[in-house]
């Protein structure tokens, strides 16, 4: 095993092993029934692949590379949605990811072809993006909540401009 050194004392890595009991299999089936339920439910879907520089040493999909996964997938539902980053950044509104909640539920590997899916909510000045990705079998990968918040000019608000933009697809709004 490797040694190393923290706060002055030798610590050693041990690898976990991956048990599977009753309820970690009941949470993946109830996880897999809850995805297959509402899978119909997204106002929007993005098929993507996973590319060789997107691989860690251990042959999966580096866990940093789900941000970019979920970031692209926004940022093409916005532009198809006819909310251009260039558009509100020139009129001063810039929305910001302000927290980001993720589950990494099984990992995609080097060319595997995965379906990135999102539904947004608004909570007040928050607009919270439930996003989703699936392998082509449509098991679940990753279960993420991004919530976003919007700067005008630099100072935090309520976001009507985005809210506005967004009008069509809000969902839940408080």
């Amino acid at each position: 095993g490797s040694e190393n050194l923290r706060y002055g004392k030798k610590w050693r890595m041990v690898p976990m092993p991956i048990v599977k009991n009753s309820l970690t299999l009941k949470l993946e089936t109830d996880l897999a029934d809850q995805m297959d339920a509402t899978e119909q439910s997204y106002i929007y879907c993005l098929e993507m692949k996973v590319r060789d520089y997107e691989i860690d040493s251990q042959g999966i999909v580096n866990n940093a590379n789900y941000l970019h996964y979920l970031e692209h997938t926004r940022h093409e539902f916005c532009q198809e949605a006819g909310v251009s980053f260039r558009d509100m950044q020139s009129r001063g509104v810039d929305p910001v990811v302000s927290r980001i909640e993720i589950d990494y539920v099984t990992p995609l590997r080097l060319a595997e072809e995965f379906r990135s899916c999102l539904n947004l909510k608004r909570r007040g000045a928050r607009f919270i993006f439930r996003q989703d990705i699936y392998n082509k079998e449509g098991r679940p990968v990753v279960r993420a909540l991004v919530t976003i918040v919007a700067l005008e000019n630099g100072r935090l608000t309520r976001g009507e401009q985005l809210a506005e933009a967004f009008a069509p697809v809000l969902n839940d709004v408080d």
